[in-house]
């Protein structure tokens, strides 16, 4: 068995030799996946691992854009079109200076597993470009936009491929960009989720990924016959994930202590509550400030440089980035009595830190079904879309929740270990499963 894991590991290695993030997403599915298909000999005769791993288009275009003093500036940019077995691509775009083929690929391999939990009709895929919207005026923002979409609009569309934000593309971008789409495509329609409101967007996608995260750990502690009520939660990052599962953990009765951002992080032990979350979205959203203005304003602790992972809690939800809790912020969690983690980033937990949390029977949920609840809202995005109806926030909260509490439920039927379940098992047969049956019913594509 770990002969075969082994060997094809080997050979998306031999044809993906610069890229550890995405080759780390593939070694920890292939060790679910690949056992589980050499009991399942018509996967592996029609290769259906090898031909997951490879994207079925990538798009690599420069991006020219004038700054505000009039220099030419180029960007690049990138769409991962990773597998449409069960419907259109989807995945968001992101806009930041460690974006390359590496990062995306892991995110769109990662998007189409996540997708499928949602049981919504979704492929997978990826994009962004190298661009830093930190520091740019508006106007800036708007040009490098448009410029970005001039290219991108040939190969998107509402029933081929449908972007929406990610890091460095909130609101503001996903205006720009789809009001450029239109101009160039002569036409309104849901080619890009987590548009405003006012213009074909859904109620609750902003809050989506941090409300769905928080739906989820409270099914994980329905489990142990617990919930979030006065539990203490580190949380990590200060952008829109960061913020709406604080917001969620505090409706939910839970205590957060902690924000971050790329320059440190904050411990408030008295909790964040709604009013200091208020200041917290008002500096990150509007002012785009530093997350130690928090701890000036409100007179508590800040460590430059530092993440939450050494403050002591109940549940740790690592919501900024990649890589982001390592084996040492693992062993530190545990011996301070982390009972709970749930990744509300992209793979931000390493694997060594995911097999120390494994061996102890820390209940762990990795990103691929704990942070499902944005696409799943954006699936829901492109069903009113479709429809040319408009929900309300109580309808789609409600069916957030009943997506994440499916997710939940799918990771508990194949990750079911006697008393444990193992949800980075189960996310990853769950959400293989129904890929690999579309693959096969499709034929040879």
């Amino acid at each position: 068995m770990q002969t075969a894991v082994k060997a094809i590991i080997e050979d998306v290695y031999a044809r993906n030799p610069h890229e550890p993030e995405f080759l780390q997403a593939v070694q920890e599915v292939a060790e679910v996946i690949i056992p589980y298909m050499n009991e399942h000999p018509e996967y592996l005769k029609a290769n259906l691992f090898e031909r997951l791993v490879e994207p079925e288009r990538m798009i690599v275009f420069r991006v020219p854009w004038v700054d505000d003093a009039g220099n030419f500036r180029i960007n690049r940019g990138y769409r991962v079109q990773m597998n449409s077995a069960i419907g259109p691509y989807k995945g968001g775009l992101r806009f930041h200076p460690s974006v390359n083929p590496s990062i995306l690929k892991f995110l769109a391999f990662e998007q189409v597993l996540k997708n499928s939990l949602t049981m919504l009709p979704m492929g997978g895929g990826k994009g962004g470009s190298d661009f830093d919207p930190k520091g740019k005026s508006d106007q800036e923002v708007m040009r490098f936009c448009q410029s970005f979409m001039t290219e991108l609009h040939r190969h998107i569309g509402a029933e081929t491929d449908v972007p929406a934000g990610d890091i460095g593309v909130g609101s503001r971008e996903v205006g720009f960009l789809f009001g450029q789409y239109k101009r160039l495509a002569n036409e309104f329609s849901g080619v890009i989720t987590g548009k405003g409101f006012a213009y074909g967007g859904s109620l609750i996608r902003p809050e989506a990924t941090g409300y769905g995260l928080l739906f989820f750990v409270e099914e994980m502690l329905k489990e142990k016959g617990d919930s979030l009520m006065g539990k203490v939660i580190t949380v990590s990052g200060s952008g829109n994930v960061a913020q709406h599962a604080i917001e969620k953990a505090i409706q939910m009765g839970g205590k957060p202590v902690t924000a971050s951002d790329s320059s440190g992080m904050i411990y408030d032990p008295n909790g964040i509550d709604l009013e200091k979350l208020a200041y917290i979205k008002e500096l990150k959203n509007t002012r785009r400030g530093r997350i130690s203005e928090y701890a000036e304003k409100y007179q508590v602790e800040y460590h430059p440089g530092k993440k939450p992972w050494h403050i002591p809690c109940d549940i740790a939800l690592p919501c900024a980035t990649q890589n982001e809790l390592d084996e040492e912020d693992a062993r530190v969690l545990i011996e301070n009595g982390c009972m709970l983690v749930a990744e509300g980033a992209n793979m931000p937990t390493t694997p060594e830190a995911v097999r120390r949390f494994q061996n102890l029977h820390i209940t762990y949920a990795p990103g691929k079904a704990s942070n499902a609840g944005g696409v799943a809202t954006s699936g829901l995005e492109m069903t009113q879309n479709a429809l040319h109806a408009s929900w309300t926030a109580e309808k789609v909260e409600s069916e957030l929740k009943q997506i994440m509490q499916s997710i939940h439920s799918q990771c508990k039927q194949y990750g079911q270990n006697y008393n444990y379940i193992d949800y980075v098992k189960g996310a990853n047969l769950a959400g293989f499963i129904r890929v690999a049956e579309a693959m096969l019913a499709e034929g040879h594509v």
